[in-house]
């Protein structure tokens, strides 16, 4: 339970969890399909950073930064801070709806602001290791998706059919779920 525990659970996000509820309450288990579609690509796109990793002792963006002059960098930057920025937000924006299922009468915009200045002074203010510690145990609250399938007594041979058979909808509806699940998985 180490740094590929809490990275593997970070890409568990807020809003990776509100697109794929969003998936369930739109499509039932008919989108069940695209997690066995997309596990290859996951297993492929991990295996790739871990070699580039390896091989050069860096990560992606100064690998980037080594091999492409400051005209390409410059924008590929720019490019992930305002994809990074917009992640977040709408990370911050799903755990604030979440609460807000919990409890209705605050408001979300409080909500939001509070998250954010938690999350801030946490990362300012708690020593690295501890806030390491913290994450791997939060982490382990991912675990409540598996035992959440068995307490809510789905019906399993639905289940194991969605997960093989496709289902494709050829509306404007379930090409953007696609589109949303995909981005978010990938």
């Amino acid at each position: 339970m180490g740094p590929g525990w809490i990275s593997g659970a970070a890409d568990d996000d807020p809003s990776g969890i509100a697109t794929y509820s969003q998936a369930g309450a739109q499509f039932g288990f008919t989108t069940l399909w695209m997690a066995l579609f997309m596990l290859p690509m996951m297993f492929v796109i991990q295996e790739i950073c871990a070699r580039i990793g390896l091989v050069t002792g860096s990560g992606l963006a100064g690998i980037v930064k080594k091999r492409y002059s400051k005209k390409i960098v410059y924008p590929i930057i720019s490019l992930l801070l305002i994809a990074n920025t917009i992640n977040i937000g709408a990370d911050i924006g799903a755990m604030s709806a979440s609460v807000k299922l919990v409890f209705p009468h605050l408001p979300i915009v409080i909500v939001t602001i509070l998250f954010t200045v938690l999350i801030i002074c946490a990362e300012i203010f708690v020593p690295y290791k501890k806030y390491v510690t913290i994450l791997k145990y939060l982490a382990l609250s991912l675990l409540a998706y598996m035992l959440t399938a068995f307490i809510v007594g789905a019906n399993w041979n639905e289940i194991l059919v969605a997960s093989i058979i496709p289902h494709v909808e050829f509306t404007p509806a379930f090409a953007m779920l696609f589109v949303a699940i995909f981005g978010t998985t990938i």
